[in-house]
């Protein structure tokens, strides 16, 4: 809990999405103290927003478990995403690469049958990837803003739910990314807050609309977490108190939430979960 970066931080700004390599301190995903034990055996997933972040952390931990992954990322973030698909690697499982974009459904579809077509099955569904811009006030987001926001954050995850529900096998799982702003809102994210409460209604919606499937549905809530996600978009000043107002006093790192999705998507560990939102808070006890 104590050997993790803490603010202050130093002063810095990325062009969006993000670098991860540019991040100071990079944020940490190899988690050399977790132990993989085979939950994961032979599965096979596919993490959108694979190539850095929270993404990252939980394709190395998912092949830590022993599955393969296939990575979902922008185009342009092609240089982190060989950085997880190396790390992968470097844990003795394979990764594809599958470059796109989540808000074109037929992407969607391409990007499962990509998955198929190189490992032959698809077990887990990490729906993950997100945009996030802040805005002061109500009349400075943008109607492009708010369109992009949905349709990257939910409707983003509608269609890879769609494209894997029907190729995921009994006892299959789906593990989403939540915010602890879509539980307590966020007064300069309302676009943002909106999607991930989305993504936590979607979650329940979904787990109840397959479960005769034997399919699970769950999500995982963070509270602020060490990612180029954040940096990227907020003046310079603003990343050296990041997650400095948690109890813990400080930002998770994505090694800290990636247990959280290894334990939605094991059978062996959560069999009898499905529809729960998950909050990782560091220590906060109101959200939801």
């Amino acid at each position: 809990m104590t050997n993790q970066p803490k603010p202050p931080f130093p002063e810095q700004h990325l062009s969006p999405p993000g670098d991860e390599s540019k991040l100071d301190p990079e944020p940490r995903y190899m988690a050399p103290n977790y132990r993989g034990s085979g939950k994961l055996e032979d599965k096979i997933a596919l993490v959108t927003g694979g190539d850095s972040g929270i993404g990252r952390s939980v394709a190395v931990l998912f092949a830590r478990e022993g599955a393969d992954v296939a990575l979902v990322y922008l185009p342009e973030e092609e240089d982190d995403a060989h950085i997880t698909a190396d790390a992968v690697s470097g844990e003795g499982r394979r990764a594809i690469l599958v470059p796109g974009d989540v808000r074109d459904a037929a992407f969607c579809e391409r990007a499962v049958a990509r998955c198929l077509e190189e490992f032959g099955k698809l077990d887990i569904l990490v729906n993950n990837a997100a945009y996030q811009k802040h805005r002061d006030g109500l009349a400075d987001l943008s109607l492009a803003q708010w369109d992009r926001t949905f349709q990257t954050n939910i409707n983003g995850y509608f269609y890879m739910a769609r494209a894997a529900v029907p190729h995921l096998p009994r006892g299959g799982a789906i593990v989403q990314t939540g915010s602890v702003t879509g539980l307590e809102g966020s007064k300069r994210l309302l676009d943002y807050s909106a999607t991930k409460g989305a993504i936590h209604a979607f979650t329940k919606s979904l787990a109840k609309n397959v479960m005769d499937k034997g399919i699970r549905v769950n999500c995982v809530a963070p509270g602020p977490v060490w990612t180029p996600l954040n940096p990227a978009e907020r003046p310079p000043e603003e990343s050296v108190e990041f997650g400095g107002d948690t109890p813990i006093g400080r930002p998770a790192q994505p090694e800290e939430v990636a247990p959280a999705f290894v334990f939605l998507a094991s059978d062996i560990d959560s069999a009898y979960i499905t529809g729960e939102v998950l909050a990782l808070l560091g220590g906060a006890t109101t959200a939801g």
